[in-house]
Order: structure tokens, then sequence, then C-alpha cells
């Protein structure tokens, strides 16, 4: 068995340059991250082109793609001023590369203090909707960010700084009422900046904007399918495992299922899937998922290791330690079962792009969101090494990668559920009494969304239960007991989202289920926040 002796660093680091190198031997767009809430949904509209797409930390290096045939760039926004000396600056050599830029919003404030633009720091922040006009001058005749956009039309600003002067060999392509210089570009080096955000919906012609800049700019081809992903997969899963066996932890989720379904079409009895019950998963799911596998004719390994999860996670009540430790348990199992069935070199996981992105911040460890269990959560040092086939997918994608390979909606349409389960939703500490109370109501509200028709209408739901307990009245007793927080989602991806309208009546009626029928709960709230500023889970 290879011994790997990776530090967690290495490992998902490592994982994430071996993934770029595969990836990427076909066109790409490079999304360089100044640390915008919007780099994540820029990266989603260039996919939706058909367009692949990585995002890269301002602070990572150009060379690091030198093999990947990068067709252009993009520079997200981002919370920085280029008026304060720390603010952060283009990747050494990107000016170089002669390849097309697009620079938004900070990407552009920081192309044009490049060459030589002056910048003034606004004394309050423009934000919200603004109606671009295109130059209309004969010197914009030809206008290739803005061919066949209107000549007026709504976009959305969020900026502080502002352009002052021309950078030097720039033309004026658009402007608004109180911005002069709202789009600029230099053809000669095809460079195209705009002050606003094309991304967002608010922007009309948003998507023309970042066709024209894909297909007409870059020459992007636009040939990123589902059925070219599945192709170069199992070529890259045979090319990386060769004659090897694989374990594959899986969940009954939308990833493992996809990641199952594409490994065993690469590999086929190499595939050792193996489920693990942490004690932590919701009502009945062990049983569930076991009897989803049988009917897919894929031979899944159960392992009960609820108590050695427990007996490791009493007392924690930190989230970053609880993932920590949940996911150097799972790999205590999986090579443990590993060396059970011998011969053993290749863990594989369902890990997403946004699980990559959300654990590897452009600011460094410090101000990381939070680590998934797929990528944050591995041990310092590993014998397995990792396989990640969908790790450059977002979820709306791994959907359409399991219709392709024939998965059913059944599979397909299951809510998310986190790899740490019940942990992240058990707020404090965690005990079998705490886990009981939360898969009870938990079952409840999503047999309730079910029997109402709100489950397909919604992308992810669960419940919570709080570490506090409140004041109640049940008949003419005096209760002190625990409150479940609900949280339902609807999203694409999960990079973003917005709390479900559920209706009132059902959500009524759920409440007065949970407080009736699980012992120990006398409070329901409902969570209207939605991503950003809040995340999807609570902790």
């Amino acid at each position: 068995m290879a011994n790997s002796e990776l530090t967690e660093t290495q490992v998902a680091v490592d994982s994430m340059n071996d993934s770029k190198l595969e990836t990427n031997s076909g066109e790409m767009i490079l999304i360089i991250d100044f640390g915008s809430q919007y780099t994540q949904l820029i990266a989603r509209r260039v996919r939706e082109a058909h367009v692949y797409c990585e995002i890269m930390p301002c602070t990572h290096e150009i060379s690091e793609y030198a093999n990947a045939n990068v067709c252009g760039y993009i520079l997200s926004g981002g919370p920085s001023s280029l008026t304060d000396p720390d603010a952060p600056r283009a990747p050494k050599g990107l000016f170089e590369t002669g390849k097309p830029i697009l620079g938004i919003c900070y990407g552009m404030q920081l192309i044009a203090d490049e060459f030589g633009a002056k910048l003034e720091k606004a004394s309050s922040r423009e934000y919200g909707k603004a109606q671009l006009s295109v130059q209309s001058d004969s010197d914009c005749k030809d206008n290739p960010l803005f061919d066949g956009v209107s000549a007026s039309s709504q976009a959305w600003m969020s900026h502080g700084d502002s352009i002052v002067t021309l950078p030097e060999g720039f033309r004026v392509t658009a402007h608004t009422e109180s911005l002069p210089f709202a789009a600029i570009e230099n053809l000669e080096r095809k460079i195209f900046c705009v002050q606003f955000h094309p991304e967002v919906s608010h922007t009309s012609e948003g998507r023309n904007i970042l066709s024209n800049f894909l297909t007409d700019i870059c020459e992007c081809t636009g040939d990123w399918t589902e059925d070219k992903f599945i192709e170069s997969a199992i070529k890259r899963i045979n090319d990386t495992v060769g004659d090897g066996k694989v374990v594959l932890g899986i969940s009954g989720g939308v990833d493992s299922s996809v990641a199952a379904m594409l490994l065993h079409r690469a590999i086929g009895d190499r595939l050792f899937p193996i489920f693990v019950d942490n004690g932590l998963l919701r009502k009945d799911e062990y049983s569930s998922v076991m009897k989803m596998f049988e009917e897919l004719e894929i031979s899944v390994l159960g392992v009960d290791a609820s108590k050695l999860f427990l007996d490791r996670l009493a007392g924690v009540t930190d989230p970053e330690k609880k993932r920590k430790i949940i996911g150097a348990t799972f790999i205590d199992i999986f090579e443990e079962e590993s060396e059970k069935i011998g011969g053993v070199d290749f863990l594989a996981q369902g890990t997403l792009y946004p699980d990559v992105i959300e654990s590897v911040s452009f600011k460094g460890p410090s101000v990381t969101i939070k680590s998934h269990h797929n990528v944050g959560g591995l041990k310092d040092r590993m014998k397995l090494k990792l396989v990640e086939p969908l790790r450059e997918l977002f979820k709306d994608e791994v959907r359409n990668v399991g219709t392709a390979l024939g998965l059913a909606p059944k599979f397909l349409g299951r809510h998310p559920f986190p790899g740490p389960g019940l942990a992240v939703r058990i707020l404090g500490d965690i005990t079998p009494e705490r886990i009981k109370v939360l898969q009870d109501a938990d079952a409840i509200f999503i047999e309730e969304l079910y029997s109402t028709g709100q489950y397909d209408l919604i992308w992810q739901a669960f419940a919570v239960l709080l570490p506090i307990r409140t004041v109640g009245v049940m008949g003419d007793e005096r209760t002190y007991e625990n409150v479940i927080a609900l949280r339902a989602v609807t999203s694409l991806d999960g990079m973003t989202a917005d709390w479900s309208r559920i209706p009132d009546d059902v959500l009524a009626k759920i409440s007065n289920r949970i407080i009736n029928e699980v012992s120990g709960v006398n409070r329901v709230t409902y969570d209207i926040s939605s991503k950003p500023p809040a995340t999807i889970e609570w902790e």
C-alpha cells in the first residue's frame, strides 16, 4: 500500500494542482479572485456559456497554470481600495501573457492603476442600479465587448474608488450619468474593463457582455458539456488509478452517488464503496441508503462506527474541531477497511468545487469560511492517495452529470447533506439524546415538505438544534426545553442562496407536529437569512 507522507495542506493543494493539470487539456478561463462576494457567480456565468473555468486566489502565481490552455482572464471585484498600501495586486506576469483580460469593478481599478490612471476614494460607495450608455461616437465603432448590446441598459454598481483619469492607451466604451468611465478598453493589448457587475442578474445585458468576452474576444468554442466531462473524467480516473483499487466514502447524497456511478463505469469491481454510520445520520438514513445502492447494483460495505465517532466528539463544541475530528475518523475507518480489502492505494471522495473554493481563501487559511469534511477535514498524514472526480463541478453540474449517467431522479433530487452530518446542525455538545431530538424533528420537517409538495421546490432543508432552552407552557405546566430552528433555501449551486417562502400553514403544521411529537422541544423558529451574508449551514 502506498504511504503518502503528506501534510493536510499539502494533500489539499497537491490534489487541487493535479486536478488543474488534468482538467485543463481543453480550453479554460481563469478567474482571479480579489475577494468579491460575486466571484463564484462569475464562474457560474462562464460555465453557463459551456466554457470551463477555475478560480485562482490573487495571491497565487500565474505560472501554476503554465501547462493549461488558458484562453483569457477575468479579474473579480473585491472589498479593498487601491488607495490603501496593502491592497492586493495582480499576479506577477499577468499582463505579459498576451491573453485577453476582463477587469470587473476592483479588477478594472487595478488595471487602471497598473497603467497609470489616477484613482480617488469616494466619500461614499456607489451601490445599486445605474443606467449604462454605450459610447456611440466614431472612435468606438469597433467595440467588441458591447457588440449587440443595447445602447442604453441597466447595470449594477458596487464600488467605492473611482477612476479620475484614463490610463495610457485606453479609451472609454461606456458611461453612466455619474460615472464617465463605466467601461474602458485597450484593444491592442486586449484588455477590457467594466466598473459594474455583468455577472449579476440586475445588469440586464450582463450575459451578452460576458458572452462577447468569452466567444468573440477569447474565441472559446463553448464545448464544456456533461458528456465531454464524463469522457474526460473516466480517462483521468483510469490514468490515475491504473489497475489499482479504490475505496469511496458514500453518504447516499447526490455527490457521492454520482461519484460512485462515474468510478464504477471507469473501474468496475475495483471500486469498493463504504457507507459509514457515524451516528450523525438522519433518521433511518443507514437502511434507506443501503437499499438505494442495491437498486444501482453497486455493492456497498456498511460499517457501524457510531460509538467511535461519538466518543471522539464527546465534550467538543467548536465547529471546526468537530469537522476535523470527523474527517480524521472517516479516514481512519477507510484506511482500516482498505487494509482488510488489501491492495487499496486510493480513496475517492465526492468533493465539489464549492468545497474547494470555500476552504481556500485568497487571504489565506486565517479567513477560511469553514473547512469542509472532504477538503479541510483530512488527517495530517494519509496512507491513501486522493481521487476526487467531481472537484471541478458545481452542484447543479453534478446533477446534470448524474442524469447523463442514468441516475434516477430520486437520487439526484435529494437535498444536500453535509459530510459531518448532524454534528454541524447540533450547536454545542453532541450527545445521543440531543441527536435523537434533532433526528425526530428533522424527519417531521422533511416528511411534511414531501407531503405538501414543497420538497422539490427547495434546494436544501433541515432542522438545527440550538444550544439554548426557553420557557414554555404545555397544559398547565411550565416547561424549559430545547429550541429547533428550521432552515430551507433556494439555490442553484449553494454558492448563493435565498430563504424559501414556505407557506404559513405548512410551517404552522410542521411547528405544531415537532412541539407535540418530539420530546424535549417547546419552541420552533424559522431562519429567514440569505447567503451571503449567512452561510446555509449554521456551523
